[in-house]
């Protein structure tokens, strides 16, 4: 009796299921996400504007923390700079006057007078003492008396006028003249402090260890305040850029340790997750449906240590994998 189904298409549908299993068996593991280095450049500027003087770096350079980088003219900064001390060496030396009070040549003389205004006022004293005498006995007449007695109160008068100038002259300035002549004082610091801030500004230096990437201007050149002359790449702002598909994005951990591996370099670098993207990068244009979501794909960006990171370079294509 013979079949109703052809055996030959039977056995080999059978053998192309059996291959298929197979081949589903013998996949290739996950070889991870593609990606590339990107670095956060520093842009070295001065707030400032001037002539660049001086370019102490090359593009390609390795600078220390600490190391120069530019300098632009700074002549009428230090112009300032001086005139701003010269100003604030005047009100310190009239606060000092001002606290000292009168000169001891001025005190000595206001002491001479008053000295010989005590004279004076004995003197009358005695006069109008005899005038007394006289006018009681009836040998002088009151007119004579009068001008005796007034003669002697002026000289009274005359020692404490006196005496209350040395004691004045002795005191110093008022208070409400040290008061603003300290406010005279604290303005003029604040003038010189600004005045050196502005020296300070017209040279740049490294603040980190970095690879110069670029440098935006030759010496002579004009530079417009706070525009970057020197651009600077740290090895801490080194980091891996990577893209993970929807269906593998949520197992990703921010701090989650990945394995970098670079063409060229025959050990991979261990680098952490730092930053996971809210929004897909490409999204198609229909709704997310079963088909459509394994388009997507996350941007994630991984640190690496410092110390690993300083010879790479933004753009070297790296692949990325979980570590073990």
């Amino acid at each position: 009796m013979k079949s109703c189904f052809p055996i030959r298409p039977l056995v080999l549908l059978i053998a192309g299921g059996l291959a298929l299993v197979l081949g589903a068996c013998n996949r290739p593991p996950e070889r991870g996400w593609q990606g590339y280095c990107e670095g956060e450049f520093v842009y070295v500027a001065s707030p400032l504007p001037g002539r660049l003087e001086t370019l102490a770096v090359a593009r390609g350079d390795r600078v220390a923390a600490g190391a120069p980088l530019f300098a632009l003219d700074a002549v009428a900064e230090q112009a300032a700079q001086r005139q701003a001390a010269d100003q604030l060496r005047g009100a310190e030396a009239q606060l000092a006057d001002l606290r000292k009070g009168a000169r001891p040549s001025e005190i000595a003389a206001i002491e001479a007078r008053l000295e010989q205004s005590r004279a004076a006022a004995d003197l009358s004293a005695k006069e109008l003492t005899r005038q007394e005498q006289l006018r009681a006995a009836g040998a002088s007449s009151i007119e004579v008396y009068d001008r005796a007695r007034v003669a002697h109160e002026l000289d009274l008068h005359a020692i404490d006028e006196l005496a209350a100038q040395l004691e004045t002259m002795r005191l110093g300035g008022r208070s409400d003249a040290i008061v603003a002549a300290e406010a005279r004082v604290a303005a003029a610091r604040a003038a010189l402090a600004g005045a050196e801030w502005s020296v300070t500004q017209k040279s740049q230096c490294a603040l980190q260890d970095a690879l110069v990437y670029d440098t935006l201007y030759r010496p002579g050149e004009f530079v417009a305040a706070a525009r970057p002359v020197v651009v600077l790449l740290p090895p801490a702002n080194l980091k891996v850029r990577f893209f993970v598909p929807e269906t593998e994005y949520a197992t990703l951990r921010v701090g989650q340790p990945v394995r970098v591996r670079i063409d060229g370099r025959p050990v991979s670098l261990t680098g952490r997750v730092s930053y996971l993207s809210p929004q897909p990068e490409f999204t198609p244009p229909v709704l997310y449906n079963r088909e459509n979501r394994a388009k997507l794909s996350f941007m994630v960006e991984a640190s690496l240590p410092p110390a690993d990171a300083g010879d790479l370079h933004p753009g070297q294509p790296v692949d990325v994998t979980r570590a073990e």
